[in-house]
C-alpha cells in the first residue's frame, strides 16, 4: 500500500512550495491538485513514470507555462505569472537534460547569457562560484569545446549567478559516466551545505538513494507517495510509479493475437555496441511485435540509430534475412527493408517546410525516375491519406502545419512507402492525442498481422504491455532482461527500474 506523508516545515526555512496545482490541457487533466514543499538544503527526488505529470509540473514551476489553479511559492514571494524571467527573478532555475550552449560563445558569455550586466562585469562573482564549487573551467574557452559533464556545470551556473535558491535537475546524470556522475554529486553536495534546495529528477534510484534525503512520486498527475526516502523501500517506490489499473479493454488488445502467426527470425543482433549501449543481443521475427522497453538514458534510441546506419558500431554482427548487414547505411538498410521511425518527428522524421507528398515518398525518392516523380509521390500520399485517415487540405500542404497526430500519421506512411520488412518505432505516439494514438495501435497491429517484423520502443510501460508479444528491457546501455509470458506493466517496470539497479549498487 502507498504512503502519502506530506509534511511542511517552518516557512522560515522553506525556499519552495506548490500548493493544490492543477492542469489540464483541454478535457484531460495532468496535474489534480499537487502539493509540494521544498527545504533550504534539501534535495528532493521527484520520480514518475512516462505521462505521471513530471514535465508538465516542471514547467509550471520554472514559468513556462501557467497552472489552471493553484499556488507557487518561492523564496517566501508568490509566482504570480507564467514567465522563466519571473521565477528566475524569484530564484528558481530549470537546469534541463539537454544543456543549451552557444557554441561559438565563450564559455563565460554562455554563463551570463540574458543577463542585464556585462560578461567582463559579471567575471569576478562566477569565478567566484566557480571556486566555490571547486570547478575546472576555462572561461574564456569556446563553449563548443565543452564536455557533457562541463555543459551541464555551465547551467547550474547559469543559476547560481542568478542568485538561485532553486534548482532543478532534470535528468542530470542520463549522459554521464560514473566518474562524472561522482564528480556532478560532490558539487550538488556543496550546493547543499550552502542552503540551495533542489528538485532532483531521475529514474535511478542508486544515484537517488545517493544523494537524494526526500522523495515524491508522481503516478496520473497525483502524487502518491512522499516522504523521507529512507522510509521507503526500492519495492515500495517502484510499486508506486507503476501500478495502474488494467481494463477489459487493453487485456483484450494484448490477447487479441496469436502466437502461431509469427515467423522466423527477420532480424538477429549479436553482441551489439556503440555509443550509450554494450552487448545487446536480440532477435525479432515476421509478424512479432518486440517492444523494447527502458527509461530515460536506458540507451535504446542510440541501439535503434546504430541499427539502422546513423551512428557506428564498435562491435557484434547484425543479420537481416539471412545475411550479415555490414557497413550499414540508412539508403542500404531502407533497400533491404529495414526501416526506422525516429523519435522526434520533427527534429529528425519530417521536412517541415516541405510538402507532404515530398515527405511521404522521402525515403524511397532515390528509386523513382525523375520524370515520373510528382504524380507518382502525390498518387502515394493519396493513398495513405484515405487509408491511415490523415487529415490535410491537400498532398501540397507543408508538414507544418498538421495537428501532431497527423504528423506522426505522415512519418509513418513515410516509413510504410519503403514497403518494410522489419520496422523499428521509436516512442510512435508521443505527442499525439488518444483518438489518433489508437489509429496508430491498430495500424501496427494490421502490419504484424502482415507479416512485418516490428521493433516497438516506448517509455509507455502500459503501451508495450498492449502490444508486444514478447519484451527486451534495456537498462543504463545493457540488456535489463526478457519477458515473454507475463508481460505486465509491473514486471517491466521492476526490470526497468529495479534489477539493473543491483548490478549496479
Amino acid at each position: 500500500m502507498n504512503r502519502c506523508r506530506m509534511t511542511d516545515s517552518p516557512a522560515a526555512g522553506r525556499v519552495a512550495k506548490l500548493t493544490d496545482i492543477w492542469k489540464s490541457y483541454g478535457a484531460v487533466p495532468v496535474l489534480k491538485g499537487v502539493s509540494l514543499a521544498l527545504q533550504a538544503g534539501e534535495v528532493h527526488a521527484l520520480l514518475g513514470g512516462n505521462g505521471a505529470g513530471k514535465s508538465s509540473l516542471m514547467k509550471i514551476m520554472s514559468g513556462v507555462i501557467p497552472a489552471n489553479s493553484g499556488e507557487i511559492e518561492i523564496n517566501g514571494r508568490a509566482l504570480a505569472h507564467a514567465s522563466p524571467a519571473h521565477a528566475q527573478e524569484l530564484g528558481l532555475y530549470l537546469v534541463p537534460q539537454e544543456a543549451h550552449i552557444l557554441p561559438n560563445q565563450s564559455v563565460l558569455e554562455n554563463i551570463c547569457l540574458g543577463l542585464a550586466a556585462s560578461p567582463k562585469a559579471l567575471r569576478p562573482r562566477v569565478e567566484q562560484l566557480v571556486a566555490e564549487l571547486s570547478v575546472s573551467l576555462d572561461l574564456d574557452a569556446q563553449a563548443a569545446a565543452l564536455e557533457i559533464a562541463e555543459r551541464q556545470i555551465v547551467e547550474i551556473l547559469r543559476g547560481l549567478v542568478r542568485d538561485a535558491r532553486v534548482l532543478i535537475l532534470d535528468e542530470p546524470t542520463s549522459a554521464l559516466t560514473p566518474f562524472e556522475t561522482s564528480a556532478l554529486f560532490q558539487r550538488v553536495r556543496k550546493l547543499q551545505a550552502q542552503g540551495v534546495g533542489i528538485f532532483f529528477i531521475s529514474h535511478k534510484l542508486r544515484e537517488i538513494r545517493e544523494i537524494c534525503g526526500t522523495i515524491s512520486v508522481l503516478r496520473d498527475g497525483v502524487i502518491v507517495l512522499s516522504g523521507p526516502l529512507d522510509s521507503y523501500s526500492d519495492a515500495e517506490i517502484i510499486d508506486a510509479m507503476s501500478r495502474v489499473q488494467i481494463t477489459e479493454a487493453s487485456s483484450k488488445d494484448r490477447t487479441g493475437r496469436k502466437v502461431s502467426q509469427i515467423g522466423q527470425p527477420r532480424l538477429s543482433v549479436r553482441g551489439l555496441s556503440g555509443e550509450g549501449f554494450r552487448n545487446i543481443s536480440l532477435d525479432v521475427r515476421a509478424g512479432e511485435i518486440l517492444g523494447l522497453a527502458g527509461v530515460v538514458g536506458a540507451g535504446r534510441t542510440e541501439f535503434a540509430e546504430t541499427l539502422f546506419g546513423l551512428r557506428p558500431q564498435t562491435a557484434g554482427s547484425v543479420v537481416f534475412d539471412g545475411a550479415e548487414l555490414k557497413k550499414r547505411s540508412p539508403r542500404l538498410c531502407i533497400d533491404r527493408g529495414l526501416v526506422y521511425l525516429p523519435e522526434d518527428r520533427q527534429q529528425h522524421g519530417l521536412f517541415l517546410e516541405a510538402p507532404l507528398f515530398w515527405n511521404v515518398s522521402s525515403y524511397l525518392v532515390h528509386r523513382l525516375p525523375f520524370f515520373l516523380r510528382p504524380g507518382a509521390e502525390r498518387k502515394a500520399f493519396d493513398e495513405f491519406r484515405s487509408s491511415m485517415g490523415i487529415k490535410c487540405t491537400g498532398p501540397g500542404q507543408e508538414a507544418r502545419g498538421l495537428s501532431g497526430g497527423n504528423q506522426q500519421k505522415v512519418l509513418l506512411a513515410k516509413c510504410l512507402s519503403a514497403r518494410p520488412k522489419v520496422l523499428i518505432l521509436d516512442e510512435p505516439t508521443r505527442g499525439v492525442d488518444v483518438a489518433a494514438r489508437n489509429d496508430i495501435y491498430d495500424l501496427i497491429r494490421k502490419l504484424a498481422a502482415e507479416g512485418v517484423a516490428i521493433v516497438l520502443i516506448s517509455s509507455d510501460f502500459d503501451e508495450i504491455e498492449q502490444l508486444a508479444d514478447r519484451v527486451e528491457v534495456m537498462a543504463f546501455g545493457q540488456s535489463g532482461g526478457e519477458l515473454t509470458d507475463d508481460i505486465s506493466v509491473d514486471a517491466i517496470a521492476r526490470l526497468a527500474f529495479g534489477a539493473s539497479e543491483a548490478r549496479h549498487a
